[in-house]
This record gives C-alpha cells, structure tokens and sequence, in this order.
C-alpha cells in the first residue's frame, strides 16, 4: 500500500501494532467479512450501531472493526463493550484517513471482502446483504449504496441539489454513470483498497470512487436508504462559522471541499493514466444477475467496469484539509 504522506504512513504503522498487539489472532485471522466502521467522537451512538450489525452475511461470517480517529469522548470503550474490534489511533485526521487504516487492518487480517458504513446510524444495517451479495458473487469488485435510487429522509434541497451535481460531474469525468458519489454503505473486494492510492484525509469517498473506476475494476450501485442522524451531530462541513448553524453555509463549505477532492483525484488518475478525457468508456446497458440494469464492457477484474444504476429496490425500502473531522 503506498502513502502520498510519510507521516500518515508512521501514525498507521503505529496503530497497526497497537492493533495486532492488542487482539493477538483476533487481528490477523479476521472472518471473510470485516465491517470497517470511522469512528469521531459517537459516544451514545455507535454501540447500537455495532449491535444492529449482522453476525453473517451472503453466507459468511462478519467481524467489525472501528477505527476511533482521536476520540475524545467514550466512543473506543462503548465500540469495544458493543463486540468491535477498536483501533484507537490518539490523533484526530478526519475520516478518510481512518477508513484507509481501517481497509488496511482488513486486508493485513485476512479478510476477503470489506464494508463500510457510518458510526452515527443513517445507514440500515440489513442493507448490507444487498450491497455485498453482487461482491461475492463476482458481478462487481466494488458496489456502493444509492439513495436516489433507494430512499432518503432528508429535506435539505441543498445536498440533495449536491448529490446530483456530483453524481453528474463524476460521471462525465470518468465516463461511468453513477448515481450517488457520498454513500457511505459500500462493499469491495479487500484488495481492491490496496491498489488505489488513498491520500486524502477527509472526503475520501469520491477519491475511493473514481480511483477504482480509473483503475478499471467492475463498480455496481444498489438500491439503499439513508436515514437522518438520531444522536449528536454531523461532522461534515466543518469550519469557522459552523457552529452558528447558518442555513447552507455548511454545505456549501463541505460542496467546495469535496470538490475539491473530486476535481484533483480526477486529474491525478488521468495523468497516472494518460488519458486526454474521460478515464473509460461506457457501452450499451445490459442486465447481469440481481443488479437490475448494468452497463459493463467485458472482462473481470481491472480492465472491464460494471455499473449499476437500478431505478427499483429489490423490495421495499428498509427503515490536508483543515476540517479534519470524522
């Protein structure tokens, strides 16, 4: 795995053997499934979290591991009484950077396959069945959640006004329809997180995206559902006003942050690439399996694309950078 920053490199290797340490086989003979879950400051939230976690799934069994990114409050002992294993890293780097440590212990102890989800419970935990099973049966090397064609709680015009305009921007710049760039419940093959470079700190989640569609791996989206955060606040959107809760002022920080991001993962992939447009070309669509509606050029692995872009849920709806917050 290659770090953009020695120092991130230093604070993870550290982590790391705290972690293998810590839980001895527990860390390095992981069950085929890990859950990796960024944890800042969720006290009160991300035990229930952990509980509502499924001890299987597609057949396999699971294992969680929450990385606590510089928790200053009870959130490490709460993950650790609720059955996870806790990576409790003593500096706060923002959510990308914990989830990279999280992929990392993953991959490292044996795990064949990796979810992510949230710690503040917007995301429905029985949906991890759906996003996971197109992994497993080798329709896609990485499938992530889509609320605009599941379900969403929220009101707020304006991120959902962002959620299109990203989803559109990413798919013009990679030439692969995507739906929903920001979802947090998402699952991959555990290795495919160790070829795309992972450098950001925060808003990671487009850079994982167009880094494992630039790297020519099959990316599927699935129905899903986000519900609104029950218990603290969010982090997103961090800076100097944002206390003041000024309406759109936040969003409108964590918009330019994240594209930001977006716009720089984006050249950075076309310059390791080469290319002098859109990174991949998208064809007809064609329908694979229980993913409703698939555009995939042929192939397996890195190299071919497959993407998902259901408008109909199997089923019904299922209830540096210096904001440096998870």
């Amino acid at each position: 795995m290659a770090y953009g920053n020695p120092a991130d490199q230093v604070v993870d290797d550290a982590a790391v053997k705290a972690f293998v340490q810590g839980y001895g086989d527990r860390a390095t003979r992981l069950a085929p499934v890990a859950i990796v879950i960024a944890a800042y400051n969720e006290e009160g939230a991300i035990g229930p979290v952990i509980e509502e976690l499924p001890g299987e799934v597609c057949g396999l069994a699971t294992v969680t591991i929450v990385v606590a990114d510089g928790c200053a409050d009870g959130t490490v002992a709460e993950a650790r009484a609720a059955g996870a294993l806790v990576c409790d890293v003593p500096v706060n780097r923002g959510q990308g950077a914990a989830l990279r440590l999280g992929y990392r212990l993953a991959r490292e102890g044996g795990a064949d396959y990796i979810v992510t989800t949230d710690a503040d419970g917007q995301y429905n935990p029985a949906e991890i069945q759906r996003v996971l099973a197109p992994v497993v049966a080798g329709e896609a090397d990485f499938v992530t959640g889509s609320r605009r064609l599941g379900s969403q709680e929220t009101k707020d015009m304006i991120r959902r006004t962002g959620v299109r305009f990203f989803a559109g921007t990413i798919s013009m710049l990679t030439g692969q329809k995507i739906s929903d760039t920001t979802f947090g419940l998402r699952a991959m093959r555990a290795e495919v997180t160790g070829t795309v470079l992972l450098e950001q700190p925060q808003y990671q989640a487009s850079e994982l995206l167009i880094g494992v569609i630039t790297h020519g791996y099959k990316v599927a989206e699935v129905p899903a559902t986000i519900h609104r955060r029950r218990v603290g606040e969010s982090k997103k959107g961090q800076n100097p006003l944002y206390k003041l809760h000024i309406p759109g002022v936040n969003n409108f920080f964590y918009g330019v942050r994240f594209a930001r991001v977006a716009y720089g993962t984006w050249w950075r992939e076309r310059q390791r690439s080469g290319s002098a447009g859109p990174v991949l070309s998208v064809s007809e669509a064609e329908r694979i399996g229980p993913v409703a509606s698939t555009t995939r050029a042929n192939g397996s692995g890195p190299g071919s694309v497959e993407t998902s872009a259901s408008s109909a849920a199997s089923g019904p709806a299922l209830p540096a950078d210096p904001a440096k917050r998870t």
